[in-house]
């Protein structure tokens, strides 16, 4: 039998350009079994009065260790919403989105000067819809520059949040926080229960045990390793922006590329 150009091109055509996964995965989190952190997840899933929206950059979907679905199965459904796109919002989007964004109900975490600490909201006129931009800091400023309903929100920024849990990434500064930390850190303000950060931030506890249980080695920040002069580059105009950021415009505050520009995102 004379195999021929054609046959073996349809061979060709025929295999994945992925290789299988044959590890079992989690129906929840989609992680393989062995490291599946469902079990951390709170239940019954917490009962809030507020709404989390996060609107994703599509680069954040392909990232391995993303937080934002620890989030959604730690809330009641429907509690956390996650939008993705460049632009927000866009044709694809139900309406739902633009109903969000056109609510007086509706804060934006975001880093401006005009920007007030969520501390300061007035927690008796909510509840509230906090709208979280997910994605690295240049990714955040593009998705604000291009979506002018944005604009129209108000800002709010988080206080003295502390260091994140998430210790097997490096952090650009001190005080970063992945996506889980800072809306469990949010709502713990919003909702006035301080416990629920601890306990929305369990899987990553659990996933963060994991890897350093199997080989992983705990990060300081950029910053921390500047200071310490033990960082091992030079520093780029983009980190050197960012410091200073954190130190002129928003003071004590924690500024958005601390808080929803993650870790998750580096």
């Amino acid at each position: 039998m004379m195999i021929t150009t054609e046959d073996v091109w349809q061979d060709l055509v025929g295999i994945s350009a992925d290789p299988p996964d044959r590890r079992d995965k989690c129906e929840r989190c989609k992680r393989p079994v062995v490291v599946c952190w469902c079990s951390s997840l709170p239940q019954p899933p917490v009962a809030v009065a507020s709404q989390i929206v996060i609107l994703q950059h599509p680069a954040e979907e392909k990232r391995s260790l993303r937080t934002a679905l620890m989030l959604q199965l730690g809330l009641k459904p429907g509690k956390c919403v996650v939008y993705k796109g460049k632009r927000f919002p866009n044709t694809r989007h139900p309406p739902e989105l633009q109903h969000v964004l056109d609510s007086p109900q509706t804060l934006l975490l975001y880093p401006s000067k005009d920007s007030v600490p969520l501390e300061e909201i007035d927690r008796s006129a909510g509840p509230y819809t906090l709208v979280l931009i997910d994605g690295t800091w240049p990714q955040a400023k593009a998705i604000y520059a291009s979506s002018p309903d944005l604009h129209r929100l108000r800002q709010v920024k988080l206080i003295a949040v502390g260091v994140s849990d998430y210790i097997i990434r490096t952090q650009p500064t001190e005080g970063c926080l992945s996506t889980l930390e800072t809306a469990a850190q949010c709502l713990a303000v919003l909702e006035s229960q301080p416990e629920l950060r601890q306990v929305l931030v369990r899987p990553l506890h659990a996933l963060c045990k994991y890897q350093l249980d199997n080989g992983a080695v705990e990060h300081q920040s950029k910053e921390f390793l500047m200071k310490t002069n033990q960082y091992p580059k030079p520093i780029g105009k983009r980190l050197s922006r960012l410091l200073n950021y954190s130190n002129t415009v928003c003071g004590s505050a924690t500024p958005l590329e601390q808080q929803t520009v993650t870790q998750e995102s580096r």
